[in-house]
């Protein structure tokens, strides 16, 4: 059974970070969405909103978990027997620093391998930050991210003068 992580902050998560789970957890028996828990951000959303939001987007994919992680990720993919790291890609910037990432993985972790896997040409534009601040100044995100999504994005900025 191959079992692989598809690791992030997911702040939130975005149709175009659902593109590559739903790609993805038909290709691997397993798929584990982890969420990361990053000391150096401010998230909008806790850790655990942000894996309930996801496990609601999911909720039709059987082989796809959500968790929530801190630390090394390439520790947290041992602990979990995952072989395979999943990143995707949106644009050849994203290359180069993903490419980092992985051969740095892959000098603490010989055995996982890093699998890239470029979004669909439809999200090729689309990251967290860039829905966030249409959602911050009243915007519609409408067809960026899931509805569940959407309605928290209204509610946390609902207050947020403009």
């Amino acid at each position: 059974m191959i079992v692989a992580i598809y690791p992030g902050s997911f702040d939130p998560i975005t149709n175009g970070h659902l593109d590559i789970i739903d790609r993805a957890r038909k290709i691997f028996d397993h798929l584990i969405v982890a969420v990361l828990q990053n000391p150096n951000k401010v998230p909008l959303f806790s850790a655990e909103e942000r894996k309930r939001m996801i496990e609601e987007a999911v909720a039709d994919f059987p082989n796809v978990a959500v968790e929530v992680f801190d630390g090394l990720l390439v520790h947290f993919a041992r602990s979990r027997g995952c072989r395979v790291i999943l990143r995707g890609l949106r644009a050849i910037s994203d290359y180069e620093y993903e490419t980092q990432i992985a051969l740095t993985n892959r000098k603490m972790a010989p055995e996982i391998e890093t699998i890239f896997l470029p979004t669909s040409t439809e999200y090729s534009y689309l990251n967290s930050t860039v829905v966030k601040e249409i959602a911050r100044f009243g915007g519609c995100v409408r067809g960026l991210v899931p509805p569940g999504v959407e309605r928290r994005l209204r509610e946390k900025f609902s207050s947020v003068p403009r």
